[in-house]
């Protein structure tokens, strides 16, 4: 699936599924308590952090789908075509960081 295809999905979705789109101010709530979760698993799986037995059915995988699905939701409904931004986006990293990240010693 493409990121295109990702959006008109999602869309599709909210309009027959989900009724209609919470606003962005809860969607970017959403999204916080979203992120809250793939952080709290990387604590636990990567980090020094051991798992609550509530957590051990958390799958890494469902929680970063669940923070893509709210971005495509706040893409949506702000107008932001994904593909073009993540191009752009690359466009810019490349250009700021293509010396940057060569030149850091730490990353040899």
């Amino acid at each position: 699936m493409t990121i295109e295809e990702a959006q008109k999905t999602v869309d599709n979705w909210i309009q027959t599924t989900g009724i209609r789109y919470f606003n962005e101010l809860t969607n970017m709530a959403m999204l916080t308590e979203e992120v809250g979760e793939v952080a709290r698993i990387i604590a636990r799986q990567y980090g020094e952090q051991s798992f609550k037995e509530s957590d051990k059915d958390k799958v890494l995988a469902d929680e970063l789908a669940d923070v893509l699905f709210v971005v495509i939701c706040l893409a949506n409904q702000t107008g932001v075509n994904l593909t073009e931004a993540l191009q752009r986006n690359l466009e810019k990293k490349t250009l700021r960081d293509t010396d940057r990240h060569r030149n850091n010693e730490k990353l040899k």
